[in-house]
């Protein structure tokens, strides 16, 4: 049987695969065998679900290329529910191969154990956060139980295997602790800077006035919000309704993790962060160009660690318009080294110059000898933009029902890439003050935002004025 692509080539490249978008409306069954699966130069095009599943489970004489389980593991719960899927995979182990047969050949069992053993393994590996479902969880001890019941070596696979997967799933839940925690200081020192506009004490060159610290700290979040987002979290973001079932939304009672939505929270919240801290009514104009000029130079830290998404949230943070409209402030800031960042990551041409600059950390990445030189956090909105496009583009189903498994090997390749970033390590040491000001530090909303320019440099046109009298008025009205 041709073989699957191997994981290192689906790395290579970000190139969309240009035959992508003319393959889901032919119809030619060219290499289809009776197994229900179709190929294309040695490559799986399409498939029915069925067939797919069945191509996932291992047997005496076959074992599922890695690429195809991590593929076929993304993309199925589109179509399937994870435990449904489980429970499929779990019948075929059991009743095809005859595991619970009691006169079982032993020696069959004990060559297709290791293999099943595997492919569990793989998944609870890749995909921990879905076994949250008690009923993946249930499945999973059924069928390892029934492998492990002869084989002492056996046991202690299966054992060692929950328990990186108890502890994975632990983790994750102190993690979102921590999360709430974090958000609810937030909240509770915005209540205060509402109730005492200028009970403000502390602003960020008061914290911390190198901006290569500053670059650093923010890379620690940007990495550890980072590692926490599952591969299935970006198929999760395009929920639909599989066309074959119309009733069926295979998202609606599994969704386990939003960790990809509280990175997005945290672009936003940087964003706003700095546009406060430029913005603080207290500051004067030479102040405020020091800020501006100090968050120019983290910007420019963070393009040089690699750490693309928190130079995007602060240049989004300057040109938030309660910031660009201070052109008396902004007239006492040397711009060239924001000219340059801006230049980087303009978005005409698709983000072409970003684009550049980010291959090229991808590439210093592969061949990196540091740790630090393996950074690369991409600019995520840009990333989840690329994979919606891709999906959008392209049919989930072929014309005659078959899975379209092309695209979905493009899908995985790029998020598997995102996989490998995820997983550096950041080398930077931390500094708790710092990162406790980041992600706590009061922030004010656009409304007030405006306002707390208007009353640094007052409005300059009617269009201004009746917006400053609007917000005063509102203001006012809340009091």
């Amino acid at each position: 049987m041709p073989q699957t692509p191997l994981l290192t080539g689906m790395l290579v490249s970000r190139g969309y695969n240009k035959n992508l978008y003319q393959s889901q409306n032919q119809t030619k069954e060219e290499g289809c065998g009776n197994a229900g699966l179709c190929y294309r130069d040695n490559t799986l095009v399409s498939g029915s679900l069925e067939a797919l599943i069945h191509h996932l489970v291992p047997s005496m004489d076959y074992y599922p290329d890695m690429t195809y389980s991590f593929t076929f593991l993304l993309s199925s719960r589109l179509f399937i529910h994870p435990y449904e899927l489980m429970s499929k995979v779990c019948h075929l182990c059991v009743e095809q191969q005859r595991l619970s047969d009691p006169q079982a050949d032993k020696m069959r069992i004990r060559k297709l154990a290791p293999k099943i053993l595997q492919l569990l393994q793989e998944w609870t590996e890749m995909f921990p956060y879905d076994f949250r479902d008690e009923r993946m969880m249930r499945s999973l001890k059924e069928l390892t139980q029934c492998m492990a019941s002869g084989d002492e070596l056996y046991r202690k696979v299966v054992q060692q295997m929950i328990q990186v997967l108890i502890r994975k799933l632990t983790t994750l839940s102190q993690y979102e602790e921590a999360l709430v925690k974090v958000n609810a200081t937030a909240t509770d020192r915005l209540t205060v800077l509402k109730a005492k506009p200028q009970s403000i004490q502390r602003d960020m060159l008061s914290v911390c006035n190198d901006p290569f610290t500053v670059a650093q700290q923010l890379t620690h979040i940007e990495l550890e919000r980072l590692s926490y987002i599952g591969p299935e979290e970006f198929i999760q973001a395009f929920e639909k309704k599989d066309p074959l079932d119309n009733d069926k939304s295979c998202f609606s009672d599994h969704k386990k993790a939003s960790n990809l939505e509280a990175y997005v929270e945290w672009f936003n919240r940087l964003s706003f962060l700095v546009a406060t801290e430029i913005c603080m009514p207290v500051k004067k104009k030479k102040q405020r160009a020091r800020v501006i000029e100090f968050f120019i130079d983290v910007a420019r830290e963070c393009f040089n660690i690699g750490n693309f998404n928190s130079l995007m949230a602060i240049i989004s943070g300057m040109n938030m318009s309660p910031v660009s409209r201070l052109k008396k402030t902004w007239s006492k800031v040397k711009t060239a080294k924001f000219d340059i960042l801006e230049h980087q990551m303009d978005p005409s041409s698709n983000f072409y110059n970003y684009r550049t600059a980010f291959r090229g950390a991808t590439q210093r990445s592969r061949t990196a000898n540091s740790t630090r030189e393996k950074i690369v956090i991409p600019f995520f909105s840009l990333l989840i933009k690329d994979l919606y496009f891709l999906n959008e583009g392209c049919s989930n189903r072929m014309q005659n029902g078959h899975v379209n498994f092309e695209k979905f090997w493009e899908m995985a390749k790029q998020v598997s890439e995102f996989m490998v970033w995820k997983k550096v390590e950041c080398p930077f040491e931390k500094d708790r003050k710092i990162l406790q000001y980041l992600l706590t530090a009061p922030v004010f909303s656009e409304d007030t935002l405006c306002l707390a320019s208007y009353d640094s440099e007052g409005p300059e046109n009617n269009m201004e004025k009746d917006r400053w009298k609007s917000l005063r008025s509102t203001l006012l009205s809340r009091v």
